[in-house]
């Protein structure tokens, strides 16, 4: 399940197997060949697979994303057994979940409070950043090819270890409750304070980002992780 402009969508790529189909390109048919229908229900975005790790060849999947009523109607074009109406059940549950939380996260940018946090979360996220601007720079210097993947690795390495991502969102901070926002900035400081001392220490920058994870690592033993909606979103409490 993922967000699209704000919709929750399930990938045809993510359900096929479960429909009991042995290829992807056979649940894509079912849709292709029923396009009007499925365009009645709304827009249906497109969304690039990347070739299974280890694969030789040949161009990247596309697979559909549906909305709810784009994908109760493929349910009901699909081959019916026992495999259909369960997975029907845990993907309806799914949107539900997800709109359940869609709700609570729009009522929650509302309050004061969070966008209070909210605005402190993105101070320490640009200084953060312009630590790494720093940090990039270093590591070219000393020989690093690739040194401009660390704003994505950073940011990864960051979210992986504080929460527990049930969905995917296109920022996760705008989704995240007061403390998770609060935990989030306390981390961005601390890895930029990590990279800093690295730094003026004239470390390898290997080593620097090797010291930067331990550092969240180490914070994140103190205080845990958390999902992401939350759990009471996600279930719906």
């Amino acid at each position: 399940m993922s967000l699209h402009n704000e919709e929750p969508r399930i990938s045809t790529h993510s359900i096929y197997e479960d429909l009991g189909y042995s290829a992807h390109r056979f649940l894509k048919r079912i849709v292709n060949e029923n396009k009007s229908l499925f365009e009645d229900g709304g827009f249906l975005p497109l969304e690039r697979q990347k070739p299974k790790k280890g694969s030789i060849g040949g161009r990247p999947d596309e697979s559909y994303l549906l909305n709810e009523e784009q994908f109760t109607l493929l349910i009901l074009l699909c081959k019916n057994n026992p495999e259909t109406i369960t997975l029907k059940a845990k993907i309806a549950r799914q949107f539900y979940q997800m709109k359940n939380a869609l709700l609570e996260i729009k009522t929650r940018q509302q309050n004061s409070e969070w966008l209070e946090n909210r605005k402190s979360g993105k101070i320490s996220r640009k200084d953060e950043t312009d630590i790494i601007k720093e940090f990039i720079e270093y590591a070219m210097n000393q020989g690093s090819k690739s040194a401009d993947r660390y704003y994505g690795n950073i940011t990864r390495m960051e979210n992986k270890a504080l929460f527990i991502i049930e969905h995917k969102f296109k920022n996760i901070r705008e989704v995240l409750d007061g403390q998770q926002l609060a935990t989030l900035s306390t981390c961005d400081q601390c890895v930029a304070k990590s990279i800093r001392d690295g730094m003026a220490e004239g470390i390898h920058y290997k080593q620097i980002y090797q010291k930067s994870k331990q550092d969240v690592e180490n914070l994140v033993s103190l205080i845990g992780t958390s999902f992401v909606p939350t759990k009471k979103l996600i279930k719906g409490e």
